[in-house]
Order: C-alpha cells, then structure tokens, then sequence
C-alpha cells in the first residue's frame, strides 16, 4: 500500500493524474477502470491537458467504468455515460467502441452483468482501476454490508447515498434508487487500485479504510488485502491518519 497526501484538491487531482498517464505510456493498450462523482474531475481535467500537450494517446486503450444508475436512459445527463463523454471521452482520441459502462436500461440486469464481468475476464481485466470513496466507505456502489465475493450486479443504494448524490439532480426524489456496479471481487482483481479523496469530511471514513478492521461494513476496507494500492489524499481528507504516518 502507498500513500500520496498532497496540499489540496489541485495537487491530489495532479499527482493521480500522473499515475494514470504513465500506466499508459508505458501500456498503450491499457484497459482502464473508471470512476464518476466529484473527486476524479480534476484527474481527467488533467489528462485531457496532457492529451492536448500531445503527452498522451488513447487510442489503444480499453475503458471498463465502475457503475451506472439503474434505471436510467445513457443519454441523460445524469448518467455516467453521460458523464464520462462529457468529462473526458469527447476529449481524448479514445475510440467510442473501446468504451464500456454498465447499461442502466438493460431489461436482463443480471445477464448484461455477467456478461460484463465476462468481458473483462476475457481481456486479461483491468490494469489500473481509478476508485473514489463514499462517506460511508463505499467504492462503486457497494454499500456497508455487501459481500465481498460479489461480482458485477444491481445494488440498492443507501439513503445517505441517495442524499449524497442528489446535489447533481433537481430533487432528491429524481435520484435512481439503484445502480449497476462492479462488485468487490471484480474491483479487487484489478492489476492496480489508486483510490483519491478530498476534504475534511472523508477524513475518517479514509482512516477506518487503511488501519481500521476488515469488515462489509466498510467496503473499501477490502482494499488493505490488494497487493497493489495506490491512495491520493489531500490533506484535509489525511488528517486523521497523517499522525500514524510520522
């Protein structure tokens, strides 16, 4: 396990952004996991720059997303298709078909699933898996209490989930009450793990993570048993762990 604490939001988004672009240049067919919400914007503002500056090219690389709202269209804005073109496929020479985030409209959510998880099997699975943090420890959309050994599927999501994420919709009660999300397990084969979060307020949640017990109920406990984690803090979200640092 290593971990990067970093002034702030800027400096933490700067140095994730690094890892990411050099597991690319020195794998150019890399098959990346992606992750929405707030925290990794700043990380894929950043490699859009360096695309720009000609640092980078995806042109051979595969993109396995985390998770997606279900039920919802890939067309609205609130969905992480949605998301992930707006943030960053339409910005980088990334071919659309080398694209893949779980269907929020799949009638057979347990087939389309597999499938996805299947595919990833295939290919060799994810070299780097980028992974934000809920206040409740969640990474994807696995909530406090989930099994560990759970593939991709739909999940239920938890009212203060809900509560979180309802600042990107009109009213709360437009948020989806559930989500496709790759499970633990498929998380946890990933080649590599960097998990980024920022602020004060998930400053605890990040403690419990990396020196409190193993346990469903903090999902991102699990990441402790990975042989190859990455952490990016800034320092507010580092506070409560920086005194066992020294």
């Amino acid at each position: 396990m290593t971990i990067y604490v970093e002034k702030d939001y800027a400096a933490m988004s700067a140095a994730a952004a690094a890892m990411l672009l050099q597991e690319v240049r020195e794998n150019p067919s890399a098959v990346l996991g992606l992750a929405t919400g707030s925290t990794p914007i700043g990380m894929y503002q950043a490699v859009v720059k360096a695309y720009e500056k000609g640092e980078a090219d995806f042109s051979k690389v595969v993109s396995y997303n985390l998770d997606e709202y279900y039920p919802i269209q890939h067309d609205n804005d609130q969905s992480y298709h949605y998301f992930m073109k707006e943030n960053l496929f339409k910005h980088i020479n990334i071919l659309p078909e080398n694209t893949h985030v779980p269907s929020g409209e799949s009638k057979d959510v347990e087939k389309t699933a597999a499938e996805y998880d299947a595919e990833l099997y295939q290919i060799g699975g994810v070299d780097l898996q980028v992974l934000g943090i809920g206040n409740n420890g969640h990474i994807g959309f696995n909530e406090p209490g989930v099994v560990f050994a759970k593939g991709t599927g739909l999940v239920d999501l938890t009212q203060s989930t809900i509560e979180a994420n309802s600042r990107f919709f009109a009213a709360i009660e437009d948020v989806p009450k559930k989500a496709v999300s790759m499970g633990i397990a498929t998380i946890m084969q990933a080649k590599k793990i960097m998990l980024m979060a920022s602020g004060q307020g998930k400053a605890g949640i990040i403690a419990q993570t990396i020196f409190g017990e193993i346990t469903p109920a903090v999902p991102a406990s699990a990441l402790q048993l990975h042989r190859n984690v990455t952490f990016f803090l800034d320092e507010a979200a580092a506070a409560e762990i920086l005194p066992l640092l020294k």
